[in-house]
């Protein structure tokens, strides 16, 4: 019997170690078939640069004098749910068996490729190109990248606006958001829980500002670059004149109080820094403000909470939701509008989203000025994004060369971001003499200064988005007298309520960057020679001054702010 018994007992273990061998092989090939089938395509082209939607100044500078960019932080909380880096190495590995190769060390950002084109591969071609593989050789400094493709059905072409659950999105053109301009359609009008002498102030000057008598002794070119210059004179001058501003002193450095002044986040430090110490438009009474300022930022907040080991998007929120409640409980104003009458500066890729819930009611200003994000025109205000490469000298190097001495008909230089420039490239890149489409350029002196020497040698300058809808090279064409050519739906430009940008840029569609040179050949001569004027004039809102002067880019910024808090006021 005891035979007996030890042989079944034998028997027993042997099965079940056979049962858990099939069992693990099982479990292997249902693991192995389920990346197969979920290989992250979206995530490729995202991987091959290690710095978000910046010029080549730009890219240098966040690389290498800074070693920060928004990328390298949004990796820390785009990667969250993926655990450990054992993990990301081994999918960017896995990545690399399907003809990718791609630097592991590169910063990058899931929580932002989540929002991208998931059919990045699916590519229409230009119709004089033949059928067969397309390349696409981006340089991200460390690698070189090789992204080829067979070509797809015109109907790809779709695939442009496909998100990450391949739903369809439908892009805003600058048609449609002139309409909002004008039918004041994205207003939320919040009602003041009681009125203030303020607010009958505002009143008053909105009332001003929709009756302002007709400017004619000015020149027509200047006038054109506005949707009416009139009523823009007058409300600038209603600012000048009854604006005041109260800036909390709560919070402490370095995310509130502690502006950085250089790089492409420049322009949310420069206005703080100028705004505190203005002595024309801050009162120290809050009884006295029409706006209140909440002094914060969106890029220190990143970077310090970072430094604190945070795991989570919703820290950095939580951070801001209790400065608000400070603020609250310690004043009655921001209850009296629930915000509405508050505003804060924000350049960071991130900052629409940590302010999504406790800061929606303020007048957000915003460089990431999406409108299919949430961006609310006429509500919220676009921010410039301004490279600066000294603050101790921020108007260095403006102008550019006449248009007879600009031989080139389009430049672009940048990192190979988001889905969009892989396809400006694919398309453009060393196919027509008068297009110099790049990747990123050499980053020493030598590659800044060819930078800066093509774009004022270039007709028109290409605005491309990258991982999300602003760039700096819209200013920067500003600046270097270029025409700029933005392609980046749904994309709010600055100071949108009052500037007629249609009037000085070119807008295209994502979806038609490969009949781009056909569109930009057929603009004619005057046309061109018109908008290139336009920019000389318009180039004087968007400088930055130590001591900031009438119309420049501080004063634009709080005029916009001013303009559309004026106009949320509810006449009576």
């Amino acid at each position: 019997m005891g035979i007996e018994l030890q042989f079944q007992r034998l028997c027993c273990v042997h099965t079940i170690k056979k049962l858990l061998s099939i069992f693990g092989i099982v479990l292997a090939v249902v693991v192995l078939i389920s990346q197969l089938l979920a290989l992250p395509y979206e995530n490729y082209i995202s991987l091959l640069s290690n710095v978000d939607g910046v010029g080549v100044e730009a890219e240098t500078d966040l690389a290498t004098d800074e070693k920060r960019s928004n990328v390298e932080v949004d990796s820390v909380l785009g990667f969250q749910k993926l655990g450990n880096s054992s993990y990301l190495e081994k999918r960017l590995n896995a990545n690399s068996t399907v003809g990718f190769y791609l630097n592991v060390s590169t910063y990058s950002s899931l929580g932002k490729m989540r929002n991208e084109s998931a059919q990045i591969l699916q590519l229409k071609s230009p119709a004089a190109r033949p059928s067969g593989r397309m390349n696409v050789i981006a340089d991200t400094g460390n690698k070189t990248v090789s992204l080829s493709e067979n070509e797809t059905t015109s109907s790809n072409s779709n695939m442009l606006r496909a998100g990450f659950n391949g739903k369809i999105r439908r892009p805003a053109s600058i048609s449609y958001m002139n309409s909002l301009v004008q039918q004041n359609s994205s207003i939320s009008l919040v009602r003041p829980q009681w009125r203030s002498a303020r607010e009958g102030e505002l009143q008053n000057a909105k009332v001003q500002i929709e009756n302002s008598p007709i400017i004619r002794n000015i020149p027509k070119l200047h006038a054109s670059i506005f949707r009416n210059y009139s009523r823009f004179r007058r409300s600038y001058e209603l600012m000048e004149r009854v604006l005041k501003v109260y800036v909390y002193k709560e919070g402490e450095k370095p995310i509130f109080h502690q502006p950085y002044m250089r790089v492409i986040y420049a322009s949310e430090g420069w206005f703080m820094k100028l705004m505190e110490k203005n002595k024309q438009f801050l009162v120290k009474d809050p009884k006295r403000a029409h706006l209140f300022y909440l002094p914060f930022s969106s890029l220190k907040l990143r970077e310090a909470l970072s430094k604190q080991n945070f795991t989570h998007q919703k820290d950095l929120e939580n951070h801001l939701s209790n400065y608000i409640g400070r603020i609250s409980r310690n004043y009655h104003f921001w209850n009296r509008s629930r915000g509405a009458d508050h505003f804060f500066v924000a350049c960071h890729d991130w900052a629409p989203r940590l302010t999504r819930k406790n800061m929606e009611t303020c007048v957000r200003v915003l460089c990431n000025s999406n409108i299919a994000g949430g961006f609310k025109i006429q509500k919220d205000v676009s921010l410039p994004v301004t490279y600066v490469r000294s603050a101790e000298d921020p108007l260095k190097d403006l102008g550019g060369n006449p248009p007879s001495a600009r031989p080139v008909l389009a430049f672009f230089a940048g990192g190979i971001h988001g889905y969009l420039r892989p396809i400006l490239l694919q398309h453009w890149s060393e196919k027509e003499p008068d297009m110099k489409i790049f990747g990123p350029m050499p980053r020493d002196p030598e590659g800044k200064a060819k930078y800066r020497e093509l774009m004022k040698s270039s007709k028109y300058c290409i605005c491309a988005r990258g991982y999300e809808v602003h760039t700096p090279r819209v200013v920067e064409s500003i600046h270097y007298e270029c025409v700029p050519v933005i392609i980046s739906d749904n994309y709010v430009p600055p100071f949108f309520e009052v500037l007629d940008w249609e009037s000085f840029s070119v807008f295209v569609l994502e979806k038609d960057v490969p009949d781009l040179r056909n569109i930009l050949l057929s603009i004619p001569v005057e046309k061109y020679m018109k908008m290139q004027r336009r920019l000389k004039i318009v180039q004087q809102y968007f400088l930055w001054h130590k001591n900031p002067v009438k119309y420049d880019l501080f004063h634009m910024i709080l005029h916009s702010i001013w303009y559309n808090r004026v106009f949320q006021v509810k006449s009576e």
